[in-house]
């Protein structure tokens, strides 16, 4: 029981670690990006701006599978 119990737990682990690590460096790109465009992200999102909507999807998706990629082969 506990030599299976163990793998669970460690996947767990690594899927909250995973997440928390995703979310803060989607948090640092958007951010980093917001400084190097000359216009406020949030301001033309709340306008309706979908361009700009669409840029932030990228980016996170972008952010999202290149983290995913080295979580996942880390596993390995």
């Amino acid at each position: 029981m506990s030599a299976q119990l163990d793998p669970i737990v460690l996947n767990f682990l690594y899927v909250i670690l995973g997440g928390i690590l995703t979310l803060v460096f989607m948090k640092l790109g958007c951010s980093m990006f917001n400084k190097l465009v000359n216009f406020n992200i949030s301001d033309e999102l709340g306008k309706g701006n979908i361009a700009v909507g669409l840029m932030v999807m990228g980016l996170f998706i972008g952010v999202g599978i290149a983290l995913g990629l080295v979580v996942g082969l880390g596993l390995s």
